[in-house]
């Protein structure tokens, strides 16, 4: 399950602008690798829609099935805003739903036979 947390405005290849939605998942647990104490955190996603301004803002708030998994991606470069530290990544965090996942499986079977 994942919860719509807030908008944001961004571009397309095209120079277009569109809203997409800032998702985050359930709190978890994780252990730090520098401390070895727990601490809480969640994951967040950035997903794409075709709303605009006024629609996308009603959907904060809304809970969707689903979760938040990582993906890997070509190494790049990442400023982390509160420090203004240079890090490079080569992963991303991407909005998962089972259910359109396991219709796409039904299909491509569907389409093999």
């Amino acid at each position: 399950m994942v919860t719509v947390k807030e908008i944001k405005k961004a571009e397309n290849s095209k120079g277009e602008e569109f809203f997409g939605l800032i998702v985050q998942s359930r709190a978890m647990t994780v252990k730090s690798q520098e401390t070895g104490r727990t601490y809480l955190t969640a994951k967040t996603a950035f997903v794409a829609t075709t709303f605009d301004e006024e629609t996308a803002k009603s959907l904060i708030g809304t809970q969707f099935e689903g979760g938040i998994r990582k993906v890997q991606t070509t190494p790049y470069q990442y400023v982390i805003e509160e420090t203004g530290e240079v890090i490079e990544l080569s992963h991303r965090w991407e909005y998962y739903d089972p259910a359109l996942e396991m219709e796409e499986q039904v299909v491509e079977e569907t389409t093999v036979i």
